[in-house]
Formats: C-alpha cells, structure tokens, sequence
C-alpha cells in the first residue's frame, strides 16, 4: 500500500526526517509515534504529497507521490492535526465542497456524503454551521472529509487532541471500525489509545524509525525473552524439580508469598515459545498446584520511554 524508501528533509542544516525506511500493509491500523519534533507530522505531510522530500520516495499503490500525484492521492484520505474546515459553512455546504474537490462524480456526491455522514454518526449535524459544533462534532466532520471518495489509506494525524474522555473513546471506536475498509496509519502522542486501536506500531525519534513490530512483540523484544508471574503451592525443591522439566525456561526467581507453603515465582523464558501448558503439567505431575499464572510484558508506554530515552542518551554522550 504505502512504501517509504529512504526518506530524508532537511531544513537548512536541520534533519528533520533521517533515511526513513517502511512499508503499510493493507487492512491494518497503524500507529505512528515519536516525541515532540521527531519527525512525524513532517513525515505525514510527505507522504500526502503536502511537501516535498529533500531525498528520497513514497510510493502509494505503486504510484510516485511527486511524480504521479493525481493518482497517488486518489488513494489517501488526510486528517491533519488542525481540520481543514470552514466555519461558516454547514456540514453539507462543507462535504459537499470536499466532494466537488476530490472529482466525485456529480450524480454520486450525495450518496458518498449519506455514507460518510452515516459512518461518523453526523446524521442530526447536516445543517448546522461547523462553528457551532463541539470540538468533538468538528473532529468529525474532518474524518468525514477523509473519508469520501472511498480512499483505501486513512492518514490521521494527532485525531483526538483536545477532545474530552468520552469524545476520545467515540473517535477511537469510529477508527477501529475504518479497518475493515481502509488501512489507517494514526499518529497520537495517547500511548494507551495506540495500544487499543493499532495492530502495528511504528516509533521515529530524531527522525529515524527506532522500532516497527506490533505491540505485543515490541514488548516482548524488549524484555529479551517472555516473563511469567506464578503463585505456586508445594515445597520449593519440588517446584524447582518439576520446572526442570521443562525446556525454555532462562531463569526462575523465588519470592515470600502472603499464602501460606506457597511461592511467588517469576520465570523468564528465552525464544518465543508459550510454554504454560508445559509448566502447567510439570507442576501438575510434580503435585504443586498452580494458583495464579499470568504473562509479564512491558507497557507501549515503557518501550516508547525505553527506546526515546536510550536514543537521548545517546545523543547526549556524543556530544
């Protein structure tokens, strides 16, 4: 869908994006994340086509951004931090001047507007002037305006900034439904909204990507292997006993439990195996009974700590 190859733009002496290299597959939700000034809102307006790269392309759909903008544009609906809207006109007057920009036929402009509407539950908004609504309502009519044409991309930079808690969770759960029918690539500095609604992460910082994976197994890198977290039953040379057995297992740390003859263990595994159900049938032969078993990754938010604050750190002893 989207292929980033070596992108680079400079301002004067100032890198902001670093040789950036990805692909977006189709039919994901991807979250696009960094610090303040890492370079992500700049590399969103390359890929629209907004600004030019110093260095570097973007291809969308097999299209050149700079070379076949029509067609590579066709493909992308844009969302920018700030909508694009205009206050004094209504939410019809609005879509229906975005479908006129976008070519949409005119014998199909006022179903495509039906449907957009629809899909961002704007239906009792038609008529009112966008400066009257929410910040919430304006938000969407933004989406609304990405959404016509039936763009296979969604590109949705920062999309609940400034919302309130309930707005937020309305615009979340509309993105999550945008997946069945687009690829989406959201960009939020809400760690715990891209943990919910991405299936992949991409993290830039100083404008170099840092880390591409899916959360899951973002977490799981980071920690160099999986953790588990058991309250065990039984004598501890019985439970070391039984874990024995069991292949794949780094390490096992025992700790004081509140239960009485029982363990608090920690167990780090190396690979990728899941290995439960071996732990569970060693200690189940070796009669110490489980009472609590529960995998131990790290947060979005302390991979993005991690990796950001290793990359400062970095910078900061090479100076």
């Amino acid at each position: 869908m989207i292929e980033v190859r070596n992108l680079v733009k400079k301002y004067g002496q100032q890198t902001a994006v670093d040789h950036l290299n990805f692909t977006v597959e189709q039919g994901k939700i991807y979250g696009f994340l960094g610090p303040n000034g890492a370079g992500k809102s700049t590399t969103m307006n390359m890929i629209t086509g907004y600004i030019a790269s110093t260095e570097g392309e973007v291809y969308i759909n097999g299209h050149n951004i700079l070379e076949e903008p029509e067609k590579a544009k066709k493909c992308i609906g844009y969302l920018p931090e700030i909508p694009p809207i205009y206050p004094e006109m209504t939410v019809w007057e609005y879509l229906s001047f975005a479908a006129e920009l976008k070519k949409i036929p005119k014998g199909e402009r006022e179903k495509a507007i039906c449907n957009v509407i629809s899909q961002t539950k704007m239906e009792d908004m038609n008529h009112r002037l966008i400066r009257n609504l929410s910040k919430g309502y304006k938000q969407r009519v933004g989406l609304a305006q990405a959404l016509l044409g039936y763009p296979e991309i969604i590109i949705l930079d920062e999309p609940t900034v400034g919302l309130d808690p309930k707005q937020i969770i309305e615009i979340r759960d509309l993105i999550k439904g945008l997946s069945k029918r687009h690829t989406v690539i959201l960009s939020s500095h809400i760690l715990s909204e891209v943990s919910a609604v991405c299936d992949y992460v991409l993290i830039i910082d100083h404008g170099k990507l840092v880390a591409s994976d899916t959360p899951d197994n973002l977490s799981k890198l980071m920690l160099g292997s999986n953790s588990l977290e058991l309250t065990v039953k039984g004598q501890e040379e019985d439970i070391r006993k039984a874990l024995d057995l069991v292949e794949h297992i780094e390490d096992a740390v025992f700790h004081n439990s509140p239960i009485e003859n029982a363990h608090e263990i920690t167990i780090k595994t190396t690979g990728q195996e899941d290995i439960r159900e071996n732990i569970f049938f060693a200690l189940a032969d070796g009669k110490c009974p489980i009472l609590k078993m529960q995998s131990t990754n790290m947060s979005l938010e302390d991979v993005f700590l991690k990796l950001t604050d290793d990359k400062e750190e970095e910078n900061v002893s090479s100076l």
